[in-house]
């Protein structure tokens, strides 16, 4: 059961109200919500999934509850931006049955939603961004095609959540519109905004605060020193100047950071927990460990296998122990029941500035274009049949998403990229797929990368079988 049809019961959407109408029985509302939660996820399990692996998705699920939570008991979530939440993210993006219906319509079911770059433009120079692959790359998406991409998504899956990445999001504009006059065009909708924050001033917070449907994860590294070295002098100072704007305005928001080998124990420590959750108020948080593409990106700085795995345990521990929401797309795989890329049911699919349609961020290959697809009278179910997208997700199924429980592999080498490198290369190559910028190009020819990143994966594997085998592997009683 997915937490989507979890929460579909009425007496959920009950509950949340209760939770934040009614703050004197919070405890015990909170207490009813995990129970109710624990039940159908874990010991209800319909799909029959690995036990652990639903324990997982339910410590994730209580997290990002009590994050939310713990902000409004501080007063950070204005009650305008808290009932808009409800009636769009409970409402619109949990509670709805529009994505079921889509499902009936089209025969099978869509993705949750799309991950948008509208612009490759950015203010800042962060060492190993994949926006600035291709410095010279300065394209953004014009304001009709962002905006139909955005309306064909609702409109054909019933999703309303759109997740905004770039380049620098708030930099973009068509003309005299900005990413601001989007969100307000698509007010059932809820955007999260991966941003460096340099551009959320005190007027941006408080238009934020008006829409209501808009959350921005914000970008660090650890601390002053680690972010400013990647980011640039000065940056941390204006994160935390955001930061304020954002808690003046009672906008929720998040962190995102990039672990390396270098800062990873900082960003999974108690420290930054007490520092940026319970100090500074983020609700969540997301970690996208560094992913070197091209020649002369080394992959010294991805955090090696050894320390992948110890991470892991750290920041299990913090979502269960401390009840904060720290997601990390390679060591939470089982919380999304394997890689969600390539359109897969309840995942997504990339469209970056220059209307490439890759697979994930982090896998810059393509078959097609948004704007060719719209020029030859399609939409956004045409991406769906990339025959990349269709080897990747037919690999997916294989490993263990449409498979039964017993015979789920191993989730905590997920991605398709990092965890499986030879069968991405395998794909794109069998498929024709085209880099979407040079240095991807690069990539494939490198035949030292190409080996070091299998190595890689292999390494991993070795690590985390045993792992997967003594915690998630079910055996009979």
């Amino acid at each position: 059961m997915t937490v989507e049809t979890l929460l579909k019961r009425k007496s959920f959407q009950s509950l949340f109200r209760l939770l934040i109408n009614r703050r004197s029985i919070r405890n015990k509302v909170l207490g009813v919500i995990e129970a109710k939660s624990y039940k159908a996820l874990v010991e209800d399990n319909p799909q029959g999934r690995p036990r652990r692996v639903q324990e997982d998705k339910h410590d994730y699920l209580m997290a990002l509850l009590l994050g939310f939570d713990r902000a409004i008991q501080r007063g950070l979530i204005s009650k305008h931006v808290m009932n808009r939440l409800l009636d769009v993210f409970v409402g619109n993006v949990i509670l709805t049955t529009e994505r079921e219906e889509a499902a009936r319509s089209l025969g099978f079911a869509p993705p949750l939603f799309i991950l948008v770059s509208p612009t490759g433009k950015c203010n800042l120079r962060c060492v190993g961004c994949y926006a600035a692959s291709d410095p010279g790359n300065h394209a953004s998406l014009d304001f009709d095609t962002f905006d139909r991409i955005l309306t064909e998504k609702r409109e054909l899956w019933g999703s309303h959540f759109t997740v905004i990445s770039g380049g620098e999001p708030f930099m973009w504009r068509d003309g005299q519109r900005g990413l601001l006059d989007m969100v307000a065009r698509h007010p059932s909708d809820l955007f999260m905004v991966y941003t460096n924050s340099t551009l959320i001033t005190d007027d941006v917070a408080k238009r934020m605060a008006e829409l209501g449907n808009i959350t921005p994860a914000i970008s660090v590294e650890g601390f002053e020193e680690e972010t400013d070295a990647r980011r640039g002098k000065g940056v941390y100072r204006r994160i935390l100047t955001a930061f304020e704007n954002l808690r003046r305005h009672g906008v929720p928001f998040g962190v995102s950071a990039t672990p390396t080998r270098l800062n990873w124990e900082t960003i999974v420590s108690d420290r930054f927990t007490d520092f940026y959750f319970e100090g500074e108020g983020a609700v969540y948080g997301w970690l996208f460990q560094y992913m070197p593409i091209g020649r002369g990106q080394s992959l010294d700085l991805m955090v090696p296998p050894e320390q992948r795995v110890a991470m892991l345990g750290r920041m299990q521990r913090l979502v269960r122990e401390r009840k904060v929401f720290l997601a990390d797309f390679w060591n939470s795989g089982t919380v999304s029941n394997g890689c969600i890329c390539a359109g897969r049911s309840g995942g997504y699919f990339y469209i970056d500035w220059n209307g490439n349609i890759a697979p994930c961020g982090f896998v810059p290959y393509a078959t097609d274009n948004i704007y060719t697809i719209y020029a030859n009278g399609g939409s956004v179910n045409t991406a769906l049949d990339s025959p990349l997208f269709k080897q990747i997700r037919a690999w997916q199924d294989q490993y263990g998403y449409a498979e039964p429980g017993e015979r789920t592999q191993n989730w905590l080498c997920p991605c398709v990229i990092r965890d499986h490198f030879q069968l991405l290369k395998e794909a794109v190559c069998d498929t024709r797929a085209k880099p979407i910028n040079e240095e991807a190009a690069i990539a494939l020819r490198d035949g030292d990368y190409c080996r070091g990143m299998a190595h890689y994966g292999q390494e991993l594997k070795q690590l985390a079988d045993p792992i997967w085998a003594e915690q998630y592997v079910d055996t009979p009683t």
